[in-house]
Protein backbone atom coordinates (compact mmCIF):
# COMPACT_ATOMS: atom_id res chain seq x y z
CA UNK A 1 0.00 0.00 0.00
CA UNK A 2 1.48 3.76 -1.18
CA UNK A 3 0.61 6.68 0.98
CA UNK A 4 1.70 10.09 -0.07
CA UNK A 5 2.28 12.96 2.33
CA UNK A 6 1.10 16.36 1.05
CA UNK A 7 1.37 19.44 3.30
CA UNK A 8 -1.01 22.33 2.22
CA UNK A 9 0.45 25.85 3.21
CA UNK A 10 -0.13 29.57 2.40
CA UNK A 11 0.88 32.93 3.83
CA UNK A 12 -1.95 34.55 3.86
CA UNK A 13 -3.78 33.56 7.52
CA UNK A 14 -5.59 35.50 9.20
CA UNK A 15 -4.50 35.23 12.50
CA UNK A 16 -0.85 35.06 11.95
CA UNK A 17 -0.01 36.16 8.78
CA UNK A 18 3.56 34.49 7.42
CA UNK A 19 2.89 32.04 10.01
CA UNK A 20 4.97 29.25 7.70
CA UNK A 21 7.80 31.04 7.18
CA UNK A 22 8.26 32.21 10.91
CA UNK A 23 11.70 30.02 12.72
CA UNK A 24 12.38 28.17 15.56
CA UNK A 25 15.90 26.57 15.86
CA UNK A 26 16.36 28.85 12.39
CA UNK A 27 14.32 26.50 10.61
CA UNK A 28 10.59 27.85 9.48
CA UNK A 29 7.92 26.14 10.56
CA UNK A 30 6.75 24.46 7.64
CA UNK A 31 9.92 22.75 7.03
CA UNK A 32 9.68 21.35 10.43
CA UNK A 33 6.56 20.03 9.37
CA UNK A 34 8.18 18.80 6.51
CA UNK A 35 10.82 17.23 8.34
CA UNK A 36 8.63 15.54 11.08
CA UNK A 37 5.96 14.08 7.83
CA UNK A 38 9.50 12.46 6.26
CA UNK A 39 10.87 11.24 9.49
CA UNK A 40 7.75 8.85 9.11
CA UNK A 41 9.09 6.78 6.46
CA UNK A 42 5.45 6.17 5.32
CA UNK A 43 5.69 7.52 1.50
CA UNK A 44 6.92 10.82 -0.23
CA UNK A 45 6.02 14.29 1.51
CA UNK A 46 5.44 17.33 -0.65
CA UNK A 47 3.92 20.76 0.30
CA UNK A 48 1.68 22.31 -1.79
CA UNK A 49 1.55 26.08 -1.26
CA UNK A 50 -0.18 28.59 -2.34
CA UNK A 51 3.11 31.25 -2.56
CA UNK A 52 6.33 31.07 -4.53
CA UNK A 53 8.42 31.99 -0.91
CA UNK A 54 7.27 28.73 1.19
CA UNK A 55 8.09 26.73 -2.06
CA UNK A 56 11.51 28.29 -2.23
CA UNK A 57 12.21 28.11 1.47
CA UNK A 58 11.22 24.20 1.77
CA UNK A 59 13.36 23.45 -1.65
CA UNK A 60 16.02 25.26 0.47
CA UNK A 61 16.10 22.97 3.49
CA UNK A 62 16.14 20.02 1.42
CA UNK A 63 12.10 19.01 1.01
CA UNK A 64 10.11 19.16 -2.04
CA UNK A 65 7.29 21.77 -2.45
CA UNK A 66 5.13 23.01 -5.92
CA UNK A 67 3.13 25.85 -6.19
CA UNK A 68 -0.60 25.87 -6.21
CA UNK A 69 -3.74 28.19 -6.88
CA UNK A 70 -4.41 30.57 -4.70
CA UNK A 71 -8.12 30.29 -5.55
CA UNK A 72 -8.57 27.01 -3.27
CA UNK A 73 -11.50 26.99 -0.86
CA UNK A 74 -9.77 24.81 1.48
CA UNK A 75 -6.75 22.64 2.41
CA UNK A 76 -8.16 19.44 0.90
CA UNK A 77 -8.70 21.38 -2.36
CA UNK A 78 -5.48 22.08 -2.46
CA UNK A 79 -3.93 18.52 -1.48
CA UNK A 80 -6.27 17.18 -4.71
CA UNK A 81 -4.52 20.01 -7.20
CA UNK A 82 -1.17 18.72 -5.75
CA UNK A 83 -1.89 14.67 -6.07
CA UNK A 84 -3.57 15.61 -9.97
CA UNK A 85 0.12 17.65 -10.35
CA UNK A 86 2.22 14.99 -9.70
CA UNK A 87 0.38 12.59 -11.45
CA UNK A 88 1.97 9.57 -9.23
CA UNK A 89 0.57 5.53 -10.01
CA UNK A 90 -0.55 3.45 -7.78
CA UNK A 91 -1.39 5.80 -4.56
CA UNK A 92 -3.59 4.02 -2.39
CA UNK A 93 -3.39 6.62 0.09
CA UNK A 94 -3.16 10.56 0.48
CA UNK A 95 -2.07 12.12 4.27
CA UNK A 96 -3.07 15.76 4.52
CA UNK A 97 -0.76 17.04 7.66
CA UNK A 98 -1.10 20.79 8.43
CA UNK A 99 1.85 22.92 7.83
CA UNK A 100 1.23 24.72 11.41
CA UNK A 101 1.97 21.89 13.51
CA UNK A 102 6.07 21.39 14.06
CA UNK A 103 5.39 19.69 17.08
CA UNK A 104 3.19 16.70 15.40
CA UNK A 105 3.82 13.13 17.14
CA UNK A 106 5.68 11.24 13.99
CA UNK A 107 4.61 7.86 15.74
CA UNK A 108 0.75 9.18 15.80
CA UNK A 109 1.31 9.54 12.34
CA UNK A 110 2.81 6.21 11.52
CA UNK A 111 -0.53 4.89 13.44
CA UNK A 112 -3.13 6.47 12.04
CA UNK A 113 -1.49 5.20 8.59
CA UNK A 114 -1.49 1.82 10.14
CA UNK A 115 -4.96 1.82 10.94
CA UNK A 116 -6.38 3.53 7.04
CA UNK A 117 -4.22 -0.02 6.06
CA UNK A 118 -5.87 -2.62 8.37
CA UNK A 119 -9.35 -1.06 8.13
CA UNK A 120 -8.88 -0.01 4.39
CA UNK A 121 -11.04 3.06 5.74
CA UNK A 122 -12.40 5.64 3.34
CA UNK A 123 -11.23 8.34 5.70
CA UNK A 124 -8.93 8.38 9.25
CA UNK A 125 -7.86 11.10 10.67
CA UNK A 126 -6.75 11.35 14.86
CA UNK A 127 -7.55 12.85 18.11
CA UNK A 128 -6.51 13.12 21.74
CA UNK A 129 -8.61 13.11 25.23
CA UNK A 130 -9.51 16.39 26.48
CA UNK A 131 -7.18 17.85 29.27
CA UNK A 132 -9.07 20.70 29.97
CA UNK A 133 -13.41 21.00 30.94
CA UNK A 134 -12.60 24.56 29.50
CA UNK A 135 -11.22 23.54 26.19
CA UNK A 136 -15.11 21.89 25.51
CA UNK A 137 -16.68 25.43 25.21
CA UNK A 138 -13.32 27.08 23.16
CA UNK A 139 -14.68 27.28 19.46
CA UNK A 140 -10.59 27.12 18.51
CA UNK A 141 -10.84 23.56 19.40
CA UNK A 142 -12.72 21.47 17.56
CA UNK A 143 -14.49 18.40 19.13
CA UNK A 144 -15.18 14.94 17.64
CA UNK A 145 -17.59 12.67 19.01
CA UNK A 146 -17.20 8.92 18.33
CA UNK A 147 -19.18 5.56 18.72
CA UNK A 148 -16.98 3.88 20.59
CA UNK A 149 -14.43 4.92 23.34
CA UNK A 150 -11.22 5.15 21.60
CA UNK A 151 -9.18 3.31 23.72
CA UNK A 152 -11.97 0.59 23.09
CA UNK A 153 -12.26 0.65 19.52
CA UNK A 154 -8.77 1.77 18.04
CA UNK A 155 -10.37 3.30 15.08
CA UNK A 156 -14.09 3.80 16.27
CA UNK A 157 -16.26 5.81 13.48
CA UNK A 158 -16.73 9.45 13.74
CA UNK A 159 -20.67 10.43 14.73
CA UNK A 160 -19.91 14.54 14.95
CA UNK A 161 -17.84 17.34 14.41
CA UNK A 162 -18.43 20.43 16.49
CA UNK A 163 -16.66 23.44 18.25
CA UNK A 164 -18.75 23.84 21.45
CA UNK A 165 -19.77 21.02 23.13
CA UNK A 166 -21.42 20.31 26.57
CA UNK A 167 -19.38 17.18 28.44
CA UNK A 168 -20.57 14.58 26.37
CA UNK A 169 -19.61 10.22 26.04
CA UNK A 170 -16.36 9.48 23.91
CA UNK A 171 -15.75 13.18 23.15
CA UNK A 172 -12.29 14.08 21.59
CA UNK A 173 -9.67 16.98 21.00
CA UNK A 174 -9.81 16.73 17.65
CA UNK A 175 -6.58 17.06 15.66
CA UNK A 176 -6.68 18.27 11.85
CA UNK A 177 -4.51 15.40 10.32
CA UNK A 178 -6.21 13.14 7.47
CA UNK A 179 -5.61 10.78 5.49
CA UNK A 180 -8.03 9.50 2.43
CA UNK A 181 -7.97 6.79 0.15
CA UNK A 182 -7.55 8.29 -3.33
CA UNK A 183 -10.66 7.23 -4.50
CA UNK A 184 -12.76 8.92 -1.41
CA UNK A 185 -10.23 12.11 -2.34
CA UNK A 186 -11.13 12.63 -6.00
CA UNK A 187 -14.57 11.86 -4.86
CA UNK A 188 -14.92 14.77 -1.99
CA UNK A 189 -13.89 17.31 -3.74
CA UNK A 190 -16.31 17.21 -6.25
CA UNK A 191 -19.18 17.53 -3.39
CA UNK A 192 -20.28 21.17 -2.97
CA UNK A 193 -19.85 22.16 0.62
CA UNK A 194 -22.29 21.83 2.98
CA UNK A 195 -24.53 24.00 4.77
CA UNK A 196 -23.17 22.47 8.08
CA UNK A 197 -19.64 22.67 6.75
CA UNK A 198 -19.94 26.50 6.08
CA UNK A 199 -21.40 27.27 9.49
CA UNK A 200 -19.34 25.79 11.82
CA UNK A 201 -16.25 25.96 8.63
CA UNK A 202 -15.38 22.36 9.48
CA UNK A 203 -14.73 20.70 6.39
CA UNK A 204 -15.35 17.22 7.65
CA UNK A 205 -18.39 17.95 7.87
CA UNK A 206 -18.50 17.76 3.81
CA UNK A 207 -17.80 14.20 4.51
CA UNK A 208 -20.15 13.11 6.93
CA UNK A 209 -22.92 15.17 5.30
CA UNK A 210 -22.53 12.67 2.12
CA UNK A 211 -22.23 9.53 4.27
CA UNK A 212 -18.72 9.12 3.71
CA UNK A 213 -17.22 7.71 6.83
CA UNK A 214 -14.69 8.92 8.66
CA UNK A 215 -12.62 6.65 11.37
CA UNK A 216 -11.00 8.41 14.16
CA UNK A 217 -7.33 6.76 16.42
CA UNK A 218 -6.20 7.97 19.48
CA UNK A 219 -3.28 10.32 19.60
CA UNK A 220 -0.75 10.43 22.16
CA UNK A 221 -1.36 14.01 22.63
CA UNK A 222 -2.67 17.19 20.89
CA UNK A 223 -0.01 18.88 19.12
CA UNK A 224 0.59 22.62 20.06
CA UNK A 225 -0.88 24.35 16.76
CA UNK A 226 0.41 27.90 16.00
CA UNK A 227 -2.68 30.03 15.37
CA UNK A 228 -1.46 33.22 16.91
CA UNK A 229 1.78 35.13 17.77
CA UNK A 230 1.65 33.29 21.61
CA UNK A 231 1.03 29.71 20.80
CA UNK A 232 4.25 30.47 18.18
CA UNK A 233 6.28 32.15 20.81
CA UNK A 234 5.19 29.12 23.67
CA UNK A 235 5.79 26.67 20.82
CA UNK A 236 9.52 28.05 20.22
CA UNK A 237 10.88 28.10 23.69
CA UNK A 238 8.98 24.75 23.84
CA UNK A 239 11.13 23.20 20.91
CA UNK A 240 14.16 25.37 21.37
CA UNK A 241 14.68 24.47 25.21
CA UNK A 242 13.99 20.93 24.05
CA UNK A 243 17.13 20.98 21.21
Amino acid sequence: MKTLIIIPSRLSATRLPGKPLLKINNISIISHVFNKAKETNIGEVIVAAEDQEIVNDVKKNGGKAILTSNKHKTGTDRIYEAYQQLKLDNIDFIMNIQGDEPAINIQDIINLNQMMINYKAEIGTLAAKIQNKSDLTNENIVKVITQNNLEDDPFSQAKKFLRRSEDALNIYHHIGIYCYSSEILKNFVKLAQSKNEIENRLEQLRALDNNIKINVALASEAPIGVDTEEDYLALKKIMEYKS
